[in-house]
């Protein structure tokens, strides 16, 4: 900013005002480590030839792209083998097939649809078993890092299921990355939201796709995370 006028008026020029979107690199304990203009209103992540590099054996090497359009800015997956992942920061509804970042879990959601009546037994015998809950519409399924399932947890109606390392109704003791109580998936008519139970390090959202990020939102690509700081004009 230069002040050249009588009054000692701040002159506001284009350069010193923000062209683009800035994104902020933030260290192991959450402070800004470097900040990136994206002065083109775009750039690509990576561990490649990428606008903005890192030496990261998790990233791809051209991994994310942020993009600013009309006002917003975005972020799209290019295709990486990890993923890019943003952090939630509201109770946010879960679609077939979402994945999340729980701790260091990969955990997938996945819809199951109501069961249907079953026929009645030709001898008109009543089957047991058990009653509470009467039924499983939708499955949470732990990831390893092939892809493969390794355990599941089963999601009825009108219920909140509690994950953590030290208490819930599903317990990672093995994971020290996750708190105690970490996060929550409730059942809310025909869907379910996932909640941040207060964690220390947050719950993400795979994206999709392309997602919108907002100012403040943290956006996790390989062992990267970055927070936007700005979206610009």
């Amino acid at each position: 900013m230069e002040i050249n006028n009588a009054f000692g008026t701040l002159v506001l020029g284009a350069k010193n005002r923000e062209i683009g979107p800035k994104l902020a690199l933030l260290d192991e304990t959450g402070e800004v480590a470097s900040t990136f203009s994206l002065d083109r209103g775009e750039a690509v992540v990576g561990r490649g030839d990428a606008d903005i590099k890192f030496d990261d054996v998790f990233l791809s090497p051209m991994h994310a792209r942020f993009e600013l359009r009309e006002g917003e800015l975005w972020v799209r997956d290019l295709g990486s083998r990890n993923g890019t992942w943003t952090f939630i920061e509201a109770p946010t509804k879960l679609a077939d097939c979402d994945i999340l970042l729980v701790g260091s879990q990969l955990l997938r959601f996945r819809r199951l649809g109501y069961p249907g009546p079953h026929p009645p037994e030709a001898d008109s015998t009543r089957r047991m078993g058990s009653l509470v809950p009467s039924a499983d519409v939708a499955v949470l399924e732990q990831l390893r890092a092939d892809g493969s399932v390794r355990d599941t947890f089963h999601l009825s109606p009108a219920r909140t299921v509690l994950l953590g390392r030290e208490a819930g109704d599903w317990v990672f003791p093995y994971d020290q990355t996750m708190s105690g109580r970490h996060a929550e998936v409730r059942s809310q008519d025909a869907e379910f939201f996932v909640h941040d139970a207060g964690s220390r390090n947050g719950v993400a959202l795979g994206v999709r796709g392309e997602r919108a990020v907002k100012k403040g939102q943290r956006v996790l690509v390989g062992d990267q995370v970055l927070r936007v700081e700005s979206v610009g004009l």
